[in-house]
């Protein structure tokens, strides 16, 4: 088989040497090249179309968004695996915007590494641990109850409002409710004057407005 074609792109001399020594052992893999700004690491994917770049995302001359983006819009094919010190939610989620197929920080083990390059090499996603369960607690969190309409109303005024939404008198929301009609006029007094509406006509179109009465 072909070996993985591996663009290196890192500003940092010293794990540039050893990402190449780490992968010159592994029979699977071949360094095409390596990047010391955005902008050149654009320009080898280019050139060179390898199967995967590693990725810095702080880089001068363009940073590793910018590259991740622009390589993939122009050749979806090349894997971006992005190998960082940065794991804040704003990295992450910008590198995956941008098209990255993996993240891993830097000072992963070597074995993680190359299973990862492996893994973004044939199209899958790769993520360190710690990246993974970030995303696992961002994606698995319950969504967050939507505020309820009318926060200045009780809940039993929005019941109220709802039916004379719907159209009906105090005395049929009185019988429909279980409640007195007195209790009825209160309650519909308390919702005008919450709403700093005039009349029931300008409350129903306030409530229906806001998906009341259906």
């Amino acid at each position: 088989m072909d070996p993985i074609r591996v663009l290196i792109a890192d500003d940092h001399p010293v794990f540039r040497f050893g990402m190449r020594a780490l992968l010159s052992a592994e029979p699977d893999m071949a360094v095409v090249g390596e990047a010391t700004s955005g902008e050149e690491a654009l320009a080898l994917a280019l050139r060179e179309r390898p199967n995967v770049v590693l990725m810095d995302l702080n880089m001068p001359q363009g940073n590793g968004i910018d590259a991740t983006r622009e390589i993939i819009a122009r050749h979806p094919e090349i894997g971006i695996l992005v190998v960082t010190m940065f794991e804040d939610d704003d990295s992450v989620f910008a590198a995956m915007r941008a098209g990255a197929r993996g993240y891993l920080l830097k000072g992963a083990r070597a074995d993680e590494t190359v299973s990862a390059i492996r893994a973004v090499g044939i199209g899958e996603a790769i993520f360190s641990p710690s990246i993974a369960r970030r995303l696992m607690q961002y994606f698995g969190a319950p969504p967050q109850a939507a505020p309820p309409l009318f926060p200045e109303l009780t809940e039993r005024e929005r019941e109220v409002l709802h039916l004379i939404a719907q159209g009906l008198t105090n005395a049929a929301i009185a019988e429909r409710l279980f409640l007195s009609p007195k209790t009825v006029r209160n309650h519909v007094s308390n919702i005008f004057d919450k709403l700093q509406v005039a009349g029931r006509a300008e409350a129903i179109v306030r409530a229906r407005d806001a998906g009341l009465g259906a």
